[in-house]
Order: structure tokens, then C-alpha cells, then sequence
């Protein structure tokens, strides 16, 4: 179970939204600066670009293991903050967007708890050595 490719392999399905995406916000910039807007992040061109550096550098930090557990920290609260602002479903009237948005919203939380995992294992796998 611990074979490096296995772990590789669940690695990379854990980053796997946040390789997509930024590579999707690149393939249309206009797109992602509506998205930013929408969430009334402003100046959106700005915020366009940090997030697809951030999730691009994170996800690669977490695959080759360099400072993976910061990495790892850093998508954990990324998530958890985007979570927040993307997927309030408690502002929602009930309905199918309602329960959609709360099924993504507990799912995002347990996106968080993974890559919180991922750092506790690295960084107490890099204390012991």
C-alpha cells in the first residue's frame, strides 16, 4: 500500500482540481477574471493570475516533495477560505442549487482535511529523519 507510486498516484488525484483549473484559467483569461469578479475580487486580473501561480506552485510543491507539508498547508487553507466564499449555501433558498452547493461545500471541507493529513505525514516523516 505505501508503494511511491500509489502515493504519487493519490497525490496527484488530491491536486487534481487545482492542476485543471489553473490550467483552464489560463486557456481563458477572460473567463477566469469573471470568475474572480463574480466572487467581488477585485482587481481581478490580479487576483486571476495569484490564484493560478498559487495552485499551480502548491500542487507542484505537494508532487515533488519539496517543503510538501507547506504546500500541503497552504492548498488546506486556501481551500478552506475559498470554501467559504464560493459555497454559501446557508444564503441560499432551498432547492437543488442549495443542496448542491452544501454537498460541494462538505466536500471542499473534506478536500481540506486531506491535504492536512498530507502535511502531517510529511512534516512528522521529516522529523523523524
Amino acid at each position: 500500500m505505501a508503494s511511491p507510486a500509489l502515493w504519487f498516484t493519490a497525490l496527484l488525484g488530491l491536486c487534481a482540481a487545482y492542476i485543471q483549473g489553473p490550467l483552464t484559467k489560463l486557456s481563458d483569461f477572460q473567463g477566469a477574471i469573471a470568475e474572480m469578479e463574480h466572487f467581488g475580487l477585485h482587481p481581478a486580473a490580479f487576483f486571476a493570475v495569484a490564484v493560478i501561480a498559487f495552485e499551480l506552485t502548491a500542487s507542484a510543491m505537494i508532487l515533488s516533495g519539496f517543503l510538501r507539508w507547506l504546500g500541503a498547508l497552504a492548498l488546506a487553507v486556501f481551500t478552506l477560505l475559498a470554501t467559504f466564499i464560493a459555497l454559501r449555501f446557508w444564503e441560499m433558498p432551498s432547492g437543488m442549487e442549495r443542496m448542491m452547493a452544501a454537498n460541494a461545500f462538505f466536500e471542499h471541507l473534506g478536500l481540506t482535511g486531506a491535504f492536512v493529513i498530507v502535511a502531517i505525514i510529511d512534516f512528522t516523516k521529516g522529523a523523524r529523519q
